[in-house]
């Protein structure tokens, strides 16, 4: 276990050393490779994702998917270490990607590796390192499901303290402008988009979508980027604003952009790629097995590439959601080795399931998606 980890440390050095913004995961992707390779593991690529199978495959038992993503968001002006050099410091690795998703990415191959050339597993893994998690793009895990070998059940390695994401909220993001006319400012000419723009965005930020009493809303509305004006004396003409949105199953995509659009003044399109909420049954026998052991179940207000399997899922993995996309960025060592042993645990600990049942079926709980 003890060399497990070291390597995996190892390995969470060397990317956040390389740059891997979304669509950027080219040499990160190498590292990945390049490691396995090196431990006799055969990978397969498409784009920047690479994913491969236990050494003693056996197409007559369920597949076990593992997966992370490689990709970061880009540093945010206020770091003050230098976001591609790691650096160790009371018991803290810090670096870009460290906790989101470095951390869970190294520990589940780690895991894979622990597993890899036994001969005795009720099941395969399937290890995938996955692109473009953090902008939904096309090259990521999306173009690759159909590649892949039908999975049974997936674990998806994200920041959550490795207790389970049984739930997770949809993602969706709107593009709005508001047009107003242009003029000179000191003559009180033109219609102020950015005055247009304010009340719409107060809409967005009061507004609460109907939901029965005593539960968590639905739908959370952020806006994130704004853009307007081209000098200090033109009246603006048009302003443009960016709103990031997550749903549960409450609410569709649809209904949600028809309830803005029946409230707003802005133009709205909605971007392509919306992820879809999803949840797994709690009876679902990972989900059992995991509370065996002593995770905690929760449901997620963030989003990840959970939102395009078909297939049951969890989402878990060392490191702290809370401490994504923050400055200086960092995850526990401690954190890393306890990921690598629970995720073994979780697995060995599923052996007794599948070996009294001659005809296991992981798929048997369907994940619920709206």
């Amino acid at each position: 276990m003890k060399k497990l980890y070291e390597q995996a440390v190892s390995l969470l050095e060397k990317l956040i050393k390389t740059p891997s913004f979304s669509g950027e995961e080219s040499f990160a992707a190498d590292h990945v490779e390049a490691f396995l390779n090196e431990r006799s593991v055969f990978t397969i690529r498409k784009f920047n994702n690479i994913w491969c199978y236990n050494k003693y495959f056996d197409p007559a038992k369920p597949i076990i998917l593992l997966n992370s993503h490689l990709d970061t968001v880009k540093p945010n002006s206020q770091y003050v270490n230098d976001p591609f050099t790691p650096v160790t410091k009371d018991g803290k690795l810090y670096g870009l990607g460290s906790n989101d998703a470095g951390g869970p990415m190294v520990s589940l191959i780690s895991t894979f590796l622990h597993f890899y050339e036994r001969t005795d597993l009720p099941f395969n893994l399937c290890l995938a390192a996955t692109a473009e998690e953090e902008n939904s793009g096309q090259k990521g895990i999306k173009c690759i499901l159909d590649d892949l070998m039908p999975v049974s059940f997936a674990i998806v390695g994200e920041p959550t303290n490795m207790q389970m994401a049984i739930a997770e909220k949809g993602s969706m993001v709107l593009d709005c402008v508001s047009t107003g006319r242009s003029g000179h400012a000191a003559r009180e000419e033109g219609d102020n988009a950015i005055y247009k723009a304010i009340k719409d965005i107060h809409w967005f930020s009061t507004y609460k979508f109907p939901i029965e009493r005593d539960l968590p809303d639905p739908v959370k509305m952020t806006v994130t980027q704004i853009n307007a004006g081209l000098q200090h004396n033109i009246v603006p003409g048009e302003c443009s604003f960016t709103v990031d949105i997550r749903f549960d199953h409450s609410y569709t995509s649809k209904e949600i952009l028809n309830t803005i659009r029946n409230h707003t003044f802005c133009d709205t399109t909605l971007r392509p790629n919306v992820l879809t909420p999803s949840a797994i049954d709690i009876m679902h026998p990972v989900v059992k097995t995991g509370i065996a052991i002593g995770r905690k179940t929760y449901l997620s207000p963030t989003s990840s590439d959970q939102g395009w399997l078909d297939m049951p899922s969890v989402k878990m993995g060392p490191g702290d959601s809370a401490r994504s996309h923050t400055v200086d960025e960092y995850i526990y060592l401690a954190e890393i080795s306890d990921g690598i042993t629970i995720y073994i645990d979780l697995l060995e600990s599923i052996f007794p399931y599948l070996a009294n049942n001659p005809e296991p079926d992981l798929h048997a709980y369907e994940s619920q998606h709206h």
